[in-house]
């Protein structure tokens, strides 16, 4: 049985985002939102202004991050940096209970 772990990437996006990386925008997105339904991706968060990008990725080890990282198309782009983190919390999004009146 493997536990899962929270790791965080970290990365800095190119100085100039050019016409190629700004292509694969869309399925950059498309894929984000297949690991957000799958489970595998719990947070994702950009800064333009800082040229940040950061993730939080649920997996066994670094190795999946890895590999779960490298399948992004906009990853060739960018330089990154994971860390595990000894600790996530997070604020789940409250829904209204359901009144059939």
């Amino acid at each position: 049985m493997s536990s899962e772990y929270q790791f965080l990437v970290d990365f800095t996006l190119p100085a100039n985002l050019d016409e190629d990386f700004m292509d694969l925008i869309p399925y950059q997105r498309a894929m984000v939102n297949r690991l957000f339904k799958d489970g595998v991706l719990l947070n994702y968060a950009l800064s333009l202004e800082s040229s940040r990008l950061w993730c939080i990725i649920n997996a066994t080890s670094e190795i999946e991050v890895q590999t779960i990282i490298l399948d992004l198309p906009l990853t060739e782009f960018m330089k990154y940096e994971i860390n595990m983190l000894t600790f996530y919390n997070s604020m789940q999004p409250v829904t209204p209970d359901f009144s059939m009146n």
